[in-house]
């Protein structure tokens, strides 16, 4: 399939596919004309390099894994640096969650007429 193929198939746009396969994430074979084509597969490994990229890992953690993926090994190192990509993002959720407690105290503060802080009423 062709590029715009790939890309109406996948959700994702034409100069994302074109990025993931500048960063070695993707492999397209080329037409004697030069077009890229994609085989069937390509569309699951979009999805799994966009479900990767959702997941906060950067283009080159991504490019370590997908080897492993290709060639479905599971090996004690790439378990180990996904499980760090989860405490990563573990850490990440836990400071949004204190920011966001944070949040909700100076939200109760300042709409509690008691406290002397001054409301400011939408106009």
């Amino acid at each position: 399939m062709r590029i715009g193929e790939l890309a109406t198939r996948s959700g994702v746009s034409v100069r994302a596919l074109r990025y993931y396969e500048e960063q070695g994430l993707l492999a397209a074979g080329r037409s004697d004309s030069g077009q890229r084509h994609y085989a069937g597969p390509a569309v699951d490994r979009v999805q799994l390099i966009q479900m990767l990229y959702g997941a906060g890992l950067s283009s080159r953690t991504i490019a370590e894994l997908l080897p492993c993926v290709d060639a479905k090994v599971n090996t004690p190192e790439s378990r180990a640096r996904l499980a760090a990509e989860r405490d990563r993002i573990d850490q990440q959720i836990d400071a949004l969650i204190r920011t966001r407690d944070r949040l909700d105290a100076v939200i109760a503060l300042t709409t509690d007429p008691a406290n002397g802080c001054t409301i400011v009423h939408d106009r």
